[in-house]
Parts: C-alpha cells; sequence; structure tokens
C-alpha cells in the first residue's frame, strides 16, 4: 500500500478499519455457540488487546507518562465507557440479529450531536436537525418493518450501546489533544479487562477453559475486528481526516449485514433497508454538519 498516495491510502484504510470492526458480532456469535459468555470473551478481548498495543507502542517510543487527571479519565473511558458499550453490544446479539445490532449503533453520531449540544454548549443546526429526522425515520422503518425479529431487550441494549458510545467519543476527544491516539487504546484496553476481571470473577462468569474453536473465534475478534482496525483507524485519521474517516466507516453495518447473511442466513426486509440507508445516510450528514460547523 506504500505506492499508494497519501488520500487513496487513508481511503482504503479506512474501508480496511470498517472491514475490521464488522466482523465483531459475526466472531462473536461463533464464540457464543461454543458457550463462551460475554465476560469471558470481552475480558480475553481487552487483555490481548492491551497486551499488543503497549508492546506495538513500546517499540514505537511513545512515551507512557500520565497524569492524575489523565489517568482518572482513562479510567472512566475503559473501565466505566468502554466496558459497557462492549458488554451492551455484544449482549444484544442474544437477541436480535448481527445486522440490526450494528446498524443500531450506527446511530451514536446522532447521539454525539445531542450530548455536544448539552455537554459542550455545541449549536444543533438546522442541517443537523434534519439528519438526526431522517436517521429517526430510517429507525422507524427499520424495527417496524419486521415486529417478529424486533426484541425490545436486544434494541434497548444496542441503542444503549450507541448512547455509552458517544459519551466515550466526546470524553475521548478531550484525551486525544494530549495523549497519542495508540496510548490512550492502550491504557482504555487495559481499564476495560480490569473492569471485566473484577465483574467476572464477583459474578463467577469468567471461565477460560474453551475450544479450540472458541480460542479461534477469541483469537479472529483480537487480531482482526480490534487491533487491525484500531491500527488502520489511526492511520486513516492521520491521512484523511475525522470526517472523511467517519463517512467511510458507514459502510461497516453493510459489511456486517453481508457476513451475516451469508453465514446465518439474516435477512432484512426491503423496507428495513430503505430504512437502514436513511439511517446511515442522516448520521453521515450530521458528521459533515458538525465538522462544518467547527471549521466555520
Amino acid at each position: 500500500m506504500s505506492h499508494l498516495n497519501p488520500y487513496y491510502k487513508g481511503v482504503a484504510l479506512a474501508l480496511l478499519s470498517a472491514l475490521g470492526f464488522s466482523l465483531l458480532p459475526i466472531f462473536g456469535i461463533f464464540a457464543y455457540r461454543e458457550g463462551v459468555n460475554v465476560n469471558t470473551l470481552l475480558f480475553l478481548r481487552f487483555t490481548l488487546t492491551a497486551l499488543f498495543l503497549f508492546a506495538y507502542a513500546g517499540a514505537r517510543k511513545q512515551a507512557f507518562t500520565v497524569s492524575r487527571r489523565q489517568l482518572a479519565l482513562l479510567f472512566a473511558l475503559g473501565g466505566i465507557c468502554y466496558s459497557a458499550q462492549s458488554s451492551l453490544f455484544f449482549s444484544s446479539l442474544h437477541y436480535i440479529p448481527a445486522s440490526l445490532t450494528s446498524l443500531l449503533l450506527y446511530t451514536h453520531p446522532l447521539f454525539v450531536a445531542i450530548l455536544a449540544s448539552i455537554v459542550d454548549k455545541e449549536r444543533l443546526t438546522r442541517s443537523n436537525i434534519l439528519a438526526i429526522v431522517l436517521s429517526m425515520t430510517g429507525l422507524v422503518f427499520v424495527l417496524g418493518a419486521s415486529p417478529a425479529e424486533v426484541n425490545l431487550i436486544g434494541i434497548l441494549m444496542a441503542f444503549g450501546a450507541a448512547v455509552v458510545y458517544s459519551a466515550y467519543l466526546l470524553l475521548g476527544t478531550r484525551l486525544v489533544k494530549q495523549m497519542s491516539p495508540l496510548v490512550t487504546s492502550a491504557f482504555v484496553a487495559s481499564f476495560a479487562a480490569l473492569s471485566l476481571l473484577v465483574a467476572g470473577i464477583a459474578a463467577g462468569k469468567l471461565s477460560l477453559a474453551l475450544s479450540a474453536t472458541a480460542w479461534m473465534a477469541v483469537a479472529g475478534i483480537v487480531a482482526f475486528a480490534t487491533i487491525m482496525a484500531m491500527l488502520a483507524l489511526f492511520r486513516s485519521l492521520e491521512l484523511i481526516g475525522p470526517t472523511r474517516t467517519s463517512i467511510l466507516s458507514m459502510i461497516e453495518p453493510l459489511l456486517t449485514f453481508s457476513f451475516s447473511a451469508l453465514l446465518f442466513g439474516d435477512r432484512l426486509t426491503p423496507l428495513q433497508l430503505a430504512g437502514g440507508a436513511a439511517v446511515l445516510a442522516g448520521a453521515a450528514l450530521v458528521i459533515k454538519a458538525r465538522a462544518k460547523e467547527k471549521a466555520g
């Protein structure tokens, strides 16, 4: 990929990152079929990811010094927000199709805009409001077109994951201005692993006696859906910026839907597909409108 100019390289890496993240629920379902519970799956994901990221950051001579305030923020990001978001996201897979879970997570740009208007006093422009209305209309079609597939618990968990992820992104933007994204992610993964370790021991739900197939699913989540996806995302952000990267990442739910349909026979009706397109279009417009507002 070194022969590509920086723009096309950034685009390719954004798409590669989206491909990696789209595999998260797919590998998760394979792990569940082997009897792995959510707590164990996520503990292994974040522990192995943290070990790799610290080793990688050390090899790149990244500084690990953090202030007490930064450490507190990192704990809030990893130990509370990211562990909660991941738990909600993966738990929802027990109730609704992977394609629907992934699509609902991508309402997070709407929640980011709403939370930013409350917390950071960002102005909700007319473009933002129209985009949010477009996405919400799309959601009505997605959730109302096939009531038999809509499990309320799964829907609420997926929406909860989107809301918590929005808070994570808003909090994270305060840190990445002060620290390397790579080091930030290593600490976030570490605190998430610690939080899940404590929760797993307290609930008696931590078990490392996994089958070979389950370990392969865990390895897929760590290698492709976390480490590869994260590193590609960081580099894409450097090359083409957050707005273009975020909009290109919108391909993620479409990829998850394709894998889910191919491997598990999940299907969305034509009306749900149209609604899903409206949700993603609205989210993309929110990202563009916020970027334009900040630039202005």
